[in-house]
């Protein structure tokens, strides 16, 4: 059993490091999306349980986003997924 949560660690931070490394909006929004719809399997419609530090660096990192101008505008998004179908 050790051996599997080992195993299964080692894979996630093997793929951190290949996102990381990615320099493709698309596919970086391709994986957010998949991240997305299997944790939403996971918990159906509650939101994810999280403690005081994931929460704080999920603002840190929106606040970064925001002063960065890494934002989208909601009409945008829509564009965005008109143009999928």
């Amino acid at each position: 059993m050790q051996e599997r949560i080992t195993n299964l660690e080692t894979r996630k931070i093997k793929i951190i490091k290949e996102i990381l490394r990615l320099n493709n909006l698309e596919a970086i929004e391709k994986l957010e999306n998949i991240l997305f719809e299997e944790m939403k399997k996971k918990i159906g419609k509650e939101p994810l349980p999280m403690i005081v530090e994931e929460l704080n660096a999920l603002i840190d990192l929106a606040e970064s986003n925001s002063l960065n101008n890494r934002i989208f505008d909601a009409q945008e998004i829509l564009q965005d997924i008109d143009k999928w179908k």
